[in-house]
């Protein structure tokens, strides 16, 4: 038999609107509309609205006894705008974050956490005294307790999940009013850089007392055909007034090109302090489906009026597409087979450690579809609402994920101390604020539980399942599962699509689990979770043999700051690994270039492609003593490098990754033969080469044409610096980036990939500098101040954008180089 789950959805996504923040008065968000002479011109007043609330605030490191007090004096503390990451910056007195005594150690990269203090004054309108107020925090890690005007509004706890305060009781309306939020990340809580502080953007959200429910729209197709579309569209409007009232809700759907394709409206009463459920149905025509390919986005505008008068509106993006597994045909999308070319990420975005700007979000999901990824599972933790917006955006699929742990921990202070009490709430704010991004195709509930082989996991499988039911029945559960058996099935029922942590190499090099379980359990629809990088060709031969493997997630497709070195040194880990401090196991680095394994997995899943490495003559790094067997997210010590002076004519190991049918390698211009790169050789093939500078090709054929080449040279001595932008016309908003990559080369425009010079920037004109990096796994420089060396040849510079048009110009400058500029527009 068959096991098949089909679901048919249109997802939306709340669209945000952005304001420059600052001191912010909330009559920045208000409108101009004339409330009619009724007793209803108190529930009225202006458009309601929402703002980035990210600039301006204060922020101090350690404690701060009576900081939650509105007349607190904070002159003294650092001005920070958000989002914002104290563990990424100096520790005090030095010029590096990392401490080989942090309390984190090898987990967090010897990242240091603690307690930090934020605080903002902003000043509220009179004219806004009889509106709902919030604060919307997108994440803070963790611990965080909010303040307003010295009133203690709660504590979240969770570090990844989105939370609100209702602040109207406590708002002094035509007065100056303060946040305060202590931020407490202490002791050993997470398995990998989870970053300190208030890391993602914060909202403020006004609203009169007839509104539309926070969150409380979703879009779900009940009909899809080519071409066309039935939608259901369920939203509540909540009346908070002493009062009867009859409103009017219009809802229009809206294509790309601005054109309205569909609408629906009702008029009704509804009852003071009451709320009532919408349900429409709207049909659409000539629609086009949400694809990988052609990631098509409609919005969803939902207005409501008061006497016709607009009260409130929400402006929705979504997706119309289909999602269906089965054991005979995997994954399927929009009806059409999707093998999910996986990878796992963490959060953070490595040189700006855990702050996540829109930009860094969107440049990582693009850079990751660049190198071939369809899908991404987020771990161990739900995502930024910028990388699921990016996702939708560019047409990735995504793996939402709850926990890393429920009752028992993996660490003293993790979130096991939490779930009980939170896991609900948790599961709440996720499922409802994530649920109308067309890119996520499953929810995950969790990571390598570790009561996942007891009747006590089974059974708090199957709650989490029902919480997330709760809010959506449109997708599927899942969760990663490891250390495989029998014993295991019950667990693997509570999912309705099973997530495989390593079933192929490390402790199962031998064994067959992924045909072991199917044939065991042929109505089980499983996919490789996490996988060894090392094992890519196998891990991808079961995705492309069998149906039943819908598809294979490395470990990891972006490097990360924390669990230093298990891409080298591997397991047991030791505070002895400092000054490692990347966990080096990435398809690509934390500053966004590609790695060897990335471009392996280029020849696995793309046509005619070609790169070449080489082993150097002796080991890049020191190995680690008494590594376990099952430790293997290491890749070969290769690199994409001509320049080994002293080793003339002495045998060099060249690796060739190619989906071309053969390669030749070219050394100088003489021939050193061809050879097949198939699936027979594992898209790969080696030569031993006697080491000659100069210039050494790699020429790919497929049916007896040349289709593609790659090339190594060796460099002349260094006396340039080159700078190249991602982007070099950004937006003037006080949060967009510029990535620019720094590369040291000789007169010609090699590149040298043994220099590592140091390398001093300076920026002129509406920007700053925001971060600076290299992808060293062991170098413990500043990521904050404007100088880094140099690694295999390469930094990076992280400009960010003020709030004024105008022109920045970058410096970079290193003795004995010659010095390079690049201009940038903000607009």
């Amino acid at each position: 038999m068959c096991a098949v789950f089909s679901v048919t959805l249109m997802l939306t996504s709340s669209c945000k609107y952005n304001s420059p923040g600052g001191d912010q008065d909330l009559s920045t968000i208000s409108g101009s509309h004339e409330a009619p002479a009724t007793i209803k011109r108190s529930l009225i007043g202006q458009h309601t609205g929402r703002i980035l609330f990210d600039t301006a605030w204060k922020f101090t490191r350690g404690g701060a006894d009576g900081a939650e007090q509105q007349a607190y004096n904070d002159a003294n503390w650092t001005s920070v705008d958000l989002p914002h990451d104290w563990s990424i910056e100096d520790l005090p007195g030095t010029e590096s974050p990392f401490n080989p005594k942090a309390s984190g150690q090898v987990s967090t990269g010897f990242t240091t956490g603690g307690t930090g203090w934020y605080r903002k004054s902003f000043h509220v309108p009179a004219s806004s005294k009889g509106k709902k107020i919030f604060i919307e925090f997108e994440g803070v890690y963790m611990n965080a307790d909010v303040w307003i005007n010295g009133h203690h509004l709660g504590n979240h706890p969770y570090g990844y999940t989105s939370f609100q305060y209702d602040l109207t009781e406590h708002i002094q309306a035509g007065a100056s009013n303060n946040f305060a939020v202590c931020v407490k990340n202490e002791g050993q809580n997470s398995r990998w850089y989870s970053g300190s502080g208030i890391y993602r953007h914060v909202w403020l959200r006004t609203e009169e007392l007839l509104h539309i429910e926070d969150q409380s729209n979703q879009t779900i197709t009940t009909k899809l055909a080519t071409g066309s579309a039935d939608l259901q569209f369920i939203s509540r409007v909540e009346n908070e007034s002493s009062e009867a009232l009859f409103f009017k809700s219009r809802v229009s759907i809206i294509d790309m090109a601005g054109k309205t394709v569909g609408s629906w409206e009702t008029s009704e009463q509804l009852g003071a302090h009451s709320n009532k459920n919408l349900d429409a149905t709207i049909a659409l025509a000539g629609t086009h489906s949400w694809s990988i390919d052609s990631p098509y986005l409609y919005t969803a505008v939902h207005k409501l009026f008061l006497d016709e008068t607009l009260v409130d509106s929400s402006a929705t993006k979504f997706g119309i597409r289909s999602i269906s597994f089965s054991t005979t045909e995997g994954f399927k999308l929009n009806g059409n087979n999707i093998k999910l070319k996986g990878g796992c990420v963490h959060h953070d975005n490595g040189p700006l450690g855990a702050k996540a700007y829109d930009r860094a979000e969107e440049r990582k999901v693009t850079l990751l579809k660049e190198s071939g990824f369809n899908a991404l599972r987020c771990a161990h933790n739900p995502p930024s609402p910028a990388f699921l917006d990016a996702c939708d955006r560019l047409g990735m699929l995504v793996i939402d994920e709850a926990f890393d742990s429920w009752n028992y921990g993996k660490n003293p202070f993790d979130y096991h101390l939490y779930f009980k009490d939170w896991y609900a709430a948790d599961i709440e704010s996720m499922v409802r604020r994530d649920r109308n991004h067309p890119s996520i195709i499953l929810w995950s509930t969790g990571n390598e539980i570790p009561e996942s082989n007891s009747p006590e996991g089974v059974k708090t499988s199957q709650m989490l399942a029902a919480a997330v039911r709760k809010f959506d029945t449109t997708r599927l559960i899942t969760g990663g599962v490891c250390n495989f058996s029998e014993s295991k099935d019950p667990f693997f029922e509570s999912l309705d699509v099973s997530g495989y942590n390593y079933a192929i190499g490390g402790a199962y090099k031998k064994s067959k689990i992924y045909e072991t379980d199917h044939k065991r359990n042929p109505n089980r629809i499983m996919f490789g979770a996490e996988s060894y990088p090392i094992d890519a060709f196998e891990n991808w031969m079961y995705v492309t043999d069998n149906p039943y493997v819908a598809g294979d997630f490395v470990w990891t497709a972006f490097d990360y700051i924390g669990e230093a070195s298990i891409g080298w040194l591997g397991y047991p880990q030791s505070a002895a690994f400092y000054p490692w401090n990347l966990a080096f196991c990435g398809d690509i680095d934390i500053c966004g270039f590609k790695r060897p394994q990335s471009y392996y997995r280029d020849a696995l899943w793309k046509k005619d492609q070609l790169s070449m490495f080489v082993q150097p003559p002796s080991p890049t790094y020191d190995s680690a003593a008494g590594r376990k067997d099952w430790s293997t997210w290491s890749w070969y010590d290769v690199w994409p490098d001509w320049n080994w002076r002293g080793s003339e004519q002495q045998p060099l190991n060249v690796s060739v990754y190619s989906s071309c049918e053969e390669v030749e390698l070219v050394l100088n211009g003489k021939s050193l033969g061809r050879k097949k790169t198939n699936r027979s050789t594992e898209f790969k093939n080696n030569w031993q080469v006697l080491y000659a500078a100069g210039t050494l090709q790699a020429v790919g054929y497929t049916g007896g044409k040349q289709v593609n080449i790659a090339a190594l040279k060796t460099a002349m001595k260094a006396k340039k610096l080159r700078l190249s932008a991602d982007r070099q016309s950004i937006k003037a908003n006080g949060q967009d980036l510029s990535y620019i990559t720094v590369e040291v080369c000789d007169e010609s425009g090699t590149g040298d990939p043994k220099n590592n010079a140091l390398i001093n920037f300076s920026l002129s004109g509406e920007g700053s500098i925001v971060a600076v990096g290299n992808a060293d796994p062991m170098s413990t420089e500043s990521f904050t101040r404007n100088k880094r060396k140099a690694w295999k040849g390469k930094c990076l510079v992280i400009v960010k954008a003020g709030f004024r048009p105008g022109k920045m110009v970058l410096t970079a400058s290193s003795p004995g180089l010659n010095t390079h500029q690049i201009t940038l527009t903000s607009n």
